[in-house]
């Protein structure tokens, strides 16, 4: 389990099924790095299978390349790392599982005071998950919605999140891992079998 608040940025080494990627030096001198351990990596949730130093490895399912962002890496790419949440930890964000619903692209954006605001489109489907002030990861980057309109939204993003994560460095078009509100997929679950018959 995650917070979606990102804890660095690291680079990627090598990509393909076997990923290697190196986190910065000094971020997490105080807790090693244990093999078995999940981080999220740009909102996808891997294990870790091998550690380095700094450098840390993980298996890809081809699933896995096929479906998030991760199949598009090559060696040099920043990648968004938080490790799992502790239980005695801040709760930050929002309960983000690293399970990546699909990708996304981004469309642009445009600057607000010190921030920008950017505009995304998701994948047809996941409209329905889009709900103003709603919570959303966008590459493991917990957020909020504004404004959704079909299958585009808008979220705010402050000179920190700028700072502190790889989203400042998208280009339109760019594509993203998006994972919807967990809560919202739990009821749909619940309720779907009956919504035709709740009152309008």
């Amino acid at each position: 389990m995650f917070t979606g608040i990102i804890e660095a940025v690291g680079e990627v080494l090598t990509a393909g099924e076997l990923m290697r990627l190196r986190a910065p030096e000094g971020v997490w001198a105080d807790e090693p790095f244990q093999l078995g351990e999940s981080i999220s990596v740009d909102g996808v949730c891997l294990t870790v299978t091998t550690i380095e130093g700094r450098d840390l490895s993980f298996d890809l399912s081809p699933e896995t390349l096929e479906r998030t962002t991760l199949g598009d890496l090559v060696a040099g790419t920043p990648v968004n790392l938080e490790r799992a949440m502790r239980a005695d930890g801040r709760f930050g964000g929002h309960m983000v599982q690293g399970h990546v619903d699909g990708t996304g692209r981004f469309l642009g954006s445009e600057t607000a005071g010190d921030g920008l605001v950017a505009r995304f489109e998701t994948a047809p489907g996941g409209e329905r998950y889009l709900v103003d002030k709603g919570s959303i990861a966008l590459s493991g980057v917990s957020l909020t919605v504004v404004r959704p309109a079909g299958l585009e939204f808008e979220v705010w993003l402050i000179p920190h999140t700028l700072e502190q994560t790889s989203l400042r460095r998208l280009l339109p078009g760019d594509r993203i891992n998006v994972e919807f509100d967990a809560m919202a997929k739990w009821v749909e679950r619940l309720v779907g079998p009956w919504a035709g018959n709740l009152p309008s």
